[in-house]
């Protein structure tokens, strides 16, 4: 399902509050911060406001929030649509029984995991990260969340780099983005 783009006035104000660093981490890059984002109580306020908007009355019963930075934008959404949430995290971070999933990145591997139990077979989740790269990061989440019996209902990130095509690997997973960096 391709993108949605989001037509709100409050749009501008997120792109604006997010601040591109060039060459970080390493040359060629051009880095996303979402730190200056989180400072801007109403840019901030926003962007937790249209993901709530857009998921209020979906059914949807699990925030699931990738390492780091969707733990920052699940926990509010989460709380005012009346879903729980639960973190996805990488390797030994999470204590008691877990299940991972691997995926693949530029040089090696990667992966992450979840309290087994946290989810259950045919509960509705909606997958949130900062951001879609590669798309290697959110094929995992959806991987590991189908496997225990879940729905998941869409994947959402603030930011898209679509030239790396991200969205392109998820299939037919829908993906709502507030920013796209193109």
């Amino acid at each position: 399902m391709a993108n949605e783009v989001v037509k709100d006035q409050r749009i501008a104000g997120i792109t604006s509050a997010i601040r591109v660093i060039p060459d970080f981490p390493k040359p060629g890059i051009l880095f996303q911060d979402i730190t200056t984002l989180l400072l801007d109580v109403k840019a901030f306020k926003d962007a937790i406001d249209l993901f709530v908007e857009r998921y209020k009355g979906k059914n949807i019963t699990v925030v699931a929030g990738i390492e780091a930075r969707g733990f920052i934008f699940g926990p509010p959404i989460a709380l005012a649509i009346g879903a729980k949430f639960v973190p996805l995290r990488k390797p030994r971070k999470l204590p008691g029984p877990v299940i991972s999933e691997e995926y693949s990145l530029e040089y090696g591997t990667d992966k992450i995991e979840m309290h087994i139990g946290a989810v259950h077979e045919g509960e509705r989740v909606l997958i949130i990260d900062d951001l879609i790269a590669t798309g290697g990061t959110l094929c995992a989440a959806i991987k590991l969340l189908e496997r225990v019996g879940a729905e998941v209902v869409e994947c959402a990130c603030v930011i898209e780099l679509p030239e790396l095509k991200g969205k392109d690997k998820l299939g037919c997973k829908p993906l709502f983005v507030l920013v796209s960096s193109d």
